[in-house]
């Protein structure tokens, strides 16, 4: 340590290093819980990955044979999800910051963030009382003019509690938060930017296609990637709207429909008893691994992106 660096510490006031040592401690402690959480799921999970039929009833054959459809179903369903909910988001952002008057973009902000707030019970309910009788008639026309095409083949739900309904849900509920950071990454643009492009006679759009989303790009990303964590972690909504059978399928209308991790830990769990219960934690070892894998993924991606954004 220099002379310098010492006699700044020496003279730092006991608040400062007070709040100095609570942030590293703040800081250490996230690294510590997330080593904690990971060190207890590979544990228990250890003894699942050797495990037969005869140690736990819950495995067709053995553990990657169960795990195998349920991290395609929940790829498959947040997927869905993320497709319709990214450029919907992006529409909302653009209208609300650059579009709508003031007092009606603060008060459909103020509507946007308030979503947030909703349970995931809440749209549980939605999706199984108002959602799925509202869609099942046009799933059924989908099947009858388009069930030539594989994601539309039949035959058709009679409840319409299907993986697309279940990915509307998952949609509406990563809304809100990826609605919110992509407003606040447009609002960030440089004014200039906006002007100079309007000057050489650009139009709105124009300019928002030119300077605007070249500008939030890495934060329209950064927003997918926040609403992609909590479509592959839902649990309630899914378990409550999803009619699952635990099959492989890419068909999106019929009642033979993938599960997700999340919901069949939840569905599952309080009947699990024995080594059913470390294959249950195993599944949510899997969650967490694919997790961390899509955040890895999406900040290299930010990092090549980052020569379009504004933070340099």
């Amino acid at each position: 340590m220099s002379t310098a660096t010492a006699a700044i510490k020496a003279k730092q006031r006991p608040g400062d290093r007070v709040f100095s040592g609570s942030a590293v401690f703040a800081g250490s402690m996230i690294l510590v819980t997330l080593a904690a959480v990971a060190l207890f799921l590979i544990v228990q999970s250890l003894p699942a990955l050797v495990a037969t039929t005869e140690e736990a009833s819950i495995l067709p054959t053995n553990f990657w044979a169960y795990v195998g459809p349920l991290i395609f179903g929940t790829i498959w369903a947040a997927a869905l999800a993320l497709l319709m909910a990214v450029p919907v988001s992006i529409g909302i952002a653009l209208f609300i910051s650059h579009y709508a008057p003031r007092r009606l973009a603060s008060m459909l902000g103020y509507i946007v963030d308030l979503l947030a707030a909703v349970p995931s019970v809440v749209f549980g309910l939605w999706g199984i009382g108002v959602l799925a009788p509202a869609v099942q008639p046009a799933y059924t026309w989908l099947v009858d003019n388009l069930g030539w095409f594989p994601l539309f083949a039949g035959p058709v739900s009679g409840t319409g509690r299907t993986i697309l309904t279940a990915a509307i849900v998952l949609a509406v509920m990563v809304l809100p938060i990826m609605t919110a950071i992509s407003r606040e990454v447009f609002l960030q643009t440089p004014v200039l930017h906006e002007e100079a492009a309007l000057a050489l006679g650009a139009t709105r759009w124009e300019m928002i296609r030119t300077a605007v989303l070249p500008f939030g790009r890495s934060g329209i990303i950064s927003a997918a990637v926040l609403g992609l964590g909590r479509a592959l972690g839902e649990t309630m909504a899914v378990a409550m709207v999803l009619s699952a059978t635990g099959a492989v399928t890419l068909e999106l209308l019929t009642s033979v429909n993938p599960s997700t991790i999340a919901a069949n830990i939840a569905l599952s769990f309080p009947e699990a008893y024995g080594m059913n219960v470390n294959v249950l934690i195993a599944t949510g070892l899997i969650l967490f691994i694919v997790t961390f894998a899509v955040n890895a993924f999406a900040r290299w991606i930010v990092s090549r992106r980052k020569e379009f954004s504004g933070a340099n």
